[in-house]
């Protein structure tokens, strides 16, 4: 009988020959292997092709290099140096030549180099006395494996589990196992030509050459992203299955108002964008739509769309912004953008018309003021409330709530989310809305947010002019910075400095904003305007600060990233970064954005000295690029997708094999299949053994919701 992965699960790793409790209890604490499938999805890190290996006499000194080699002598001693250390030495040869391998303060490397042990040792070559040496290599202990590709498994030297141990237990298991069954459809396997589950694991672990383990990983990535795109789908399709929404009549006039008064003509993308919206919210189940648009690209206008399509059905919006300050920002420029214009009262005055009503509320605003607008939003008199996870608590009630719009949604939880749905005031749940100025690869979106449609805005509106970034590394740099400054506020526009402490910490070693004011303002901006802003401050005193800065009454503003998103102050054309290399690509570019938002030409200056690879290639695709989806795969290749995948739920479902970043054709696969099993014949439990491994794969919250699901 065909053997299912629910059944590997039950099995202990002391099924196997060689692991006792001693083993049994090394492998759960450092590899977190309890069951013979985990330990069959530990997979090898790299693999070690002896028909191509490097040998011994063709290292090339200054390159990086792997070499497999014996061992044939090993000592150590200590050095005289003050505190002494342990000096390990070993000399290593294949057939070709001899190695000398050095390694500082690791005295345990004697007991686990003995003479005639076989290893992968992979690191820089140097000479020293005239010889070839590496200095701390890598070290991979394979045994007398012979196979032509050697597969080369994370190993534990502190739990003295080595490679050539996780290789013959898992060899054990996959004899002892025989033919998996297999749970993804044949259909599946045809279109794209995949192998069947047992060919995979043989060849993901004992492969027999470089194209057998290609297609394996090829066919166990695919495992592992339908999985995620099975669960995803399925919760898709459920809550547009089971929950009742509000099919809401397309932009009318209300919406067609609203796009005559812009005071600029919408870009393509926008357009497109609505279009997207309207038809999602024209269905009788609730949106659950993301908007991605790079900062600057005018996602509010799309937002306040959605808005309209609401209250001109009768309904009201809810707009929610992640800070005080944010939402206090949208409340005037949607003020002023929807102003004049009137919506339909039900006879309740001469006209049949009244003014559109938009209202803020947050915890700032005065007792009073806020039991009104509470009072007159559950009597259906505001229109449009705007505010911040205020707009969550239990006194808040609406009459009808048709449409959600959540600002920065990454920084609102699921739990948030739902607790506004939950506020609609009748039985339908509303439209939702979340738009993000973070861009993230479609790739990962479709991972993370693949629950959500996604809509993407990439252009940006006409007349705003592109950033110019440079890096200044050095002081002579800096104060052509500073130059730069006072050049723009004595042409009556104004600047933002940021820095990445509040306070001065010596283990940072990087600037605070209290200290750079201070420097400043005795300083090299001596004699401008100068605001402080960090998260310290009290609500009041941001909110001064903040008001001087947009009224003009200052010419620069030294921060914290309080102001990373949303602060939009069209004159500010200078965005100066201090220690930008502390940053990461996404925060930078937000920053960035901050500036370029008017019709005047606008720079900004990444402040460091930092020299190292990472500040080179965070920093050098900056001053490269202004595209924020651009740069989003740049940090996805830099940081890797455990960033991003660490936004979903711990659980068997994190992705071993599969990466965002080399496999982003398979993410897409895999979604179009999910599609077709969910709304295939009978649904994803028309496929029993799918369904199964997928409560195995997934954590508890997820299990849950298929098996109520």
């Amino acid at each position: 009988m065909a053997r299912r992965l629910a059944q590997l699960d039950k099995l202990p790793v002391t099924e196997l020959r060689g692991i006792g409790p001693d083993k049994e209890k090394a492998l759960a604490e450092q590899f977190e292997i309890r069951s013979v499938l985990d330990l069959l999805t530990h997979y090898p890190r790299r693999y070690i092709d002896r028909t191509h290996q490097a040998k011994v006499r063709d290292l090339k000194v200054g390159e990086t290099a792997m070499v497999l080699a014996e061992v044939q002598r090993i000592d150590s001693r200590r050095t005289r140096g003050r505190p002494p250390k342990v000096l390990v030495t070993a000399d290593i040869a294949d057939e070709t030549g001899r190695l000398r391998v050095t390694f500082f303060n690791q005295p345990w490397r004697t007991r686990q180099l003995r003479p005639g042990t076989d290893a992968i040792f992979f690191g820089k070559v140097d000479t020293y006395q005239g010889r070839k040496q590496m200095t701390n290599p890598v070290v991979d202990l394979v045994g007398d494996r012979t196979g032509r590709i050697v597969p080369v498994y994370a190993q534990s030297d502190k739990a003295r589990i080595y490679t050539w141990d996780l290789a013959r237990w898992i060899e054990e298991a996959l004899q002892r196992a025989g033919d998996f069954l297999d749970p993804v459809p044949e259909w599946v396997l045809d279109r794209f030509d995949l192998v069947d589950r047992t060919a995979a694991f043989q060849g993901i672990h004992l492969p027999e050459s470089a194209e057998e383990h290609r297609e394996a990983r090829k066919r166990l990535v695919l495992d592992e992203l339908l999985r995620v795109q099975l669960a995803l789908v399925e919760r898709k399709r459920h809550l547009e299955r089971t929950t009742p929404g509000i099919a809401h009549a397309p932009p009318g006039e209300l919406v067609a108002q609203f796009w005559a008064r812009l005071p600029f003509e919408r870009t393509p993308d926008q357009r497109r964008a609505v279009d997207e919206i309207a038809a999602d919210l024209a269905k009788p189940y609730p949106m659950h739509r993301l908007l991605q648009g790079d900062v600057g690209s005018g996602k509010t206008v799309v937002g306040v769309a959605a808005l309209l399509v609401a209250v001109e059905g009768g309904h009201q919006g809810a707009f929610m912004a992640p800070t005080e300050v944010l939402a206090e920002q949208h409340a005037a420029g949607i003020r002023a953008l929807v102003e004049g214009m009137t919506v339909g009262d039900d006879g309740a005055t001469l006209f049949g018309a009244r003014p559109l009503r938009v209202e803020l509320l947050t915890n700032r605003v005065a007792a009073g003021d806020r039991r009104r607008i509470l009072a007159d939003l559950a009597g259906g008199e505001v229109d449009i409330v705007i505010g911040t996870h205020a707009l969550i608590q239990e006194a808040v009630e609406f009459k009808s709530l048709g449409v959600v719009v959540i600002d920065e949604q990454h920084r609102f939880g699921v739990e948030q989310r739902a607790a506004l749905r939950d506020k609609a005031g009748g039985e339908a749940v509303p439209d939702v809305l979340v738009m993000t100025a973070t861009p993230i690869p479609r790739t990962a979106a479709m991972t993370v947010y693949g629950d959500l449609d996604v809509t993407v805005i990439t252009s940006r509106p006409a007349g705003r002019q592109p950033i110019t970034t440079s890096w200044a590394r050095t002081e002579a740099d800096e104060a052509e910075v500073w130059d730069a400054v006072r050049r723009e506020v004595d042409a009556g526009r104004q600047a933002y400095v940021v820095c990445p402490l509040i306070e001065e910490s010596e283990k940072l070693e990087a600037r605070s904003a209290e200290d750079t004011y201070a420097r400043l303002e005795a300083g090299e901006l001596k004699g401008l305007r100068l605001g402080l802003l960090h998260g310290r401050l009290s609500s009041a005193e941001k909110d001064a600060t903040m008001q001087r800065f947009r009224r003009g009454d200052l010419d620069v503003l030294v921060a914290t990233t309080v102001i990373e998103v949303g602060v939009d102050v069209p004159n500010a054309t200078v965005m100066v970064i201090l220690d930008a290399d502390r940053f990461g690509i996404a925060q930078l570019h937000q920053l960035r954005g901050r500036v370029g938002r008017g019709s005047d030409r606008s720079w900004c200056y990444l402040v460091s000295a930092s020299d190292t690879p990472e500040a080179e290639a965070r920093l050098g695709a900056l001053v490269r690029s202004a595209d924020g989806f651009e740069l989003a795969e740049v940090d996805l290749d830099l940081r890797g997708e455990g960033t991003i995948m660490g936004e979903r739920q711990k659980g068997r479902n994190d992705l071993k094999l599969a990466s965002l970043r080399r496999d982003k054709e398979w993410v897409t696969k895999a979604r179009e299949v999910a599609f077709e099993i969910v709304d295939g014949e009978g649904g994803l439990r028309a496929h029993a053994e799918l369904f199964e491994e997928l409560r195995l794969f997934l954590d508890d919250e997820d299990a849950d919701f298929l098996l109520k699901g």
